[in-house]
């Protein structure tokens, strides 16, 4: 007998989701390089479409019909397969919802998105993480680890928080290996930011097979991370069951108004990407310059990159001697060796680089 609400056994394993700090210890505005938020803000006309969407009496299109309309038109998708989020990361939450609970398992890779872990036991079933290889995802790992209880398989690509990347063949052939009865999740929340013409066929697989679903967002390259706009699509009866379980009025009217300006403003999105390329190659070379202090920088495709420490200086001695010089960046417990920092603009990598050089000078 108890005299209070039991919640369900498994939600104490839930360890609540941390975001990139905004702010020092000591509550110092800081350069804020821990959440991969756009150092460019987001496209003027997307800005100017919010101030002129006020209407809080009103409640917003539950369907998010325009914005479907034109993000289907936009990538060449039929309207009724796309979803709206509240960011993709409700879509994630949905998907682990609507396919796995008690008893089954959900797959992902080590040094993945910390919400996979935290989505799985919210449906009652079990992480199962599987060794990568250099930081990245490794298909043949993530194939080894599936049992006749996995149901979902979630991978990011390019993967936060190491920025890794897998090629088209190597995705195609993570689906084939998988049984047709596993949803294979693909999160693109990064994939504007990967280069031209390095297409790794998620769209593809979505549009055709009946076990993929692709996750997406505005947050990233479209500047639009406060509004909370994210989108999937995969085969119609996927898409039915998510929108099944997701909140009603789940994408705000603010954010409607603002994606959709945004998705009209690629030019804008274009921009991001190549500041991003050309700012996170003058980081890369910075760091390889460091080489003999132990500093090496994972490959990325994405607006961040994961600085490993494997010399004198740790990740978490690196991670504080950034924040005391105003420098807010990411250090994860299971990644101790490491720090992941967004590409931020080219003063700040440049600060960066000079901080870090400074630190691990200090410790030899």
């Amino acid at each position: 007998m108890t005299n209070a609400p039991t919640p369900k056994p498994w939600i104490a394993g839930i360890h609540a989701y941390v975001p990139g700090k905004a702010a020092g210890d000591d509550g110092r505005v800081v350069a804020k390089l821990s959440a991969n938020e756009n150092p460019l803000g987001c496209s003027p006309l997307a800005l100017e479409a919010i101030g002129k969407a006020q209407h809080p009496s009103r409640y917003p299109d539950g369907d998010s019909a325009e914005l479907r309309t034109a993000i289907g038109a936009h990538y060449g998708i039929d309207p009724t397969r796309i979803i709206m989020g509240a960011g993709s990361g409700e879509l994630l939450y949905l998907a682990a919802s609507g396919y796995a609970g008690p008893g089954d398992e959900v797959l992902f890779s080590e040094y993945a998105f910390s919400l996979y872990d935290i989505v799985a036991r919210r449906a009652g079933a079990v992480p199962v993480e599987a060794p990568a290889t250099d930081y990245a995802n490794d298909v043949d790992a993530l194939l080894a680890k599936v049992s006749t209880r996995t149901r979902v398989v979630l991978v990011a690509n390019p993967n936060n928080p190491t920025g890794t990347y897998l090629p088209r063949a190597e995705i195609a052939r993570l689906h084939a290996g998988l049984p047709s009865d596993v949803l294979l999740v693909l999160d693109l929340a990064y994939a504007e930011y990967v280069a031209p013409g390095d297409d790794d066929g998620a769209m593809d697989l979505a549009a055709s097979q009946p076990n993929v679903l692709v996750t997406r967002t505005f947050s990233k390259a479209y500047g639009l991370a406060g509004e909370r706009v994210g989108w999937g699509t995969g085969a119609a009866p996927v898409i039915d069951i998510l929108n099944r379980l997701r909140g009603a009025f789940n994408v705000a009217n603010t954010a409607q108004s603002g994606a959709l300006a945004a998705l009209a403003d690629q030019q804008f999105v274009e921009h991001s990407r190549r500041h991003n390329a050309e700012v996170r190659a003058r980081f890369a070379a910075a760091i390889a310059a460091l080489g003999n202090h132990g500093l090496r920088m994972v490959p990325s495709e994405a607006n961040f990159v994961l600085v490993v420490f494997e010399d004198a200086l740790s990740g978490e001695a690196a991670y504080r001697a950034l924040a005391e010089q105003g420098y807010m960046t990411r250090w994860f417990p299971g990644i101790a060796e490491a720090v992941r920092v967004t590409i931020g603009t080219a003063e700040e990598m440049e600060a960066v680089a000079a901080i870090l050089r400074r630190a691990a000078e200090a410790a030899k």
